[in-house]
């Protein structure tokens, strides 16, 4: 059989696909009428209750306190879940948040070996979703490079009630697409062959969520 070059190849598959669609009825116009926002604006109590019941349902823990409560609030959730061992934290992260505990700041050259033996890591984030359960973080200098939040065992994040919104389409209107993004819907998880829930393989094991409600 005589083989023929790329292109004609091509236009051979594409004839033999117009061929077969022959005279088939002309795609109909889909409605976009996406729901774009929600009836509750940012930081709404309602939304508030309905990310912790989300995060909870999804196996993390969740802390509420005030701004002025949350050093304490850190330094108890981490006494609590990484009693022992050092905690990243990334360049940005205001250094009163984890007063007294003993931290090392990651400089971005942190390997990640070191990231594998920390306790646990604490970052802020950029958005939530209260629908969906779900912690965007941007790499901002107080969430750092993805690493920081995907290597180590404990993730306690930090979700200021206004950046609680209500859709994801919001969250998405506050994002930069160019930068890198990490969707956290609750702890890493995934199920085996025998769909036995397996908890920390592409993630943290614990997260911890910090929600600062005034």
């Amino acid at each position: 059989m005589t083989s023929l070059p790329q292109t004609a190849a091509r236009e051979e598959v594409l004839a033999r696909i117009r061929s077969a669609l022959g005279s088939a009825p002309q795609a109909v116009e889909v409605t976009r009428g996406y729901r774009t926002a929600g009836e509750h604006p940012p930081g709404a109590p309602q939304l508030l209750d309905q990310l912790a019941d989300r995060l909870v349902d999804y196996k993390a823990g969740v802390t509420r306190c005030t701004a002025d409560e949350l050093p304490a609030a850190v330094a108890d959730v981490l006494a609590r879940t990484a009693p022992q061992g050092r905690v990243l934290v990334p360049p940005g992260l205001p250094e009163p948040w984890t007063a007294g505990v003993d931290v090392l700041r990651d400089d971005g050259s942190t390997s990640t070996g070191t990231l594998d033996t920390v306790a646990g890591v604490v970052t802020a984030c950029a958005v939530a979703v209260a629908e969906t359960g779900t912690i965007v973080l941007d790499a901002s200098p107080d969430q750092g490079r993805r690493a920081l939040s995907l290597v180590p065992d404990l993730h306690l994040c930090v979700v200021r009630a206004d950046q609680v919104v209500q859709t994801v389409p919001e969250a998405v209107s506050r994002l930069e697409a160019t930068r890198p993004l990490t969707w956290i819907s609750g702890p890493s998880a995934t199920s085996d062959i025998e769909l036995n829930r397996v908890e920390g393989v592409h993630g943290p094991r614990t997260l911890e969520v910090l929600l600062v409600t005034g």
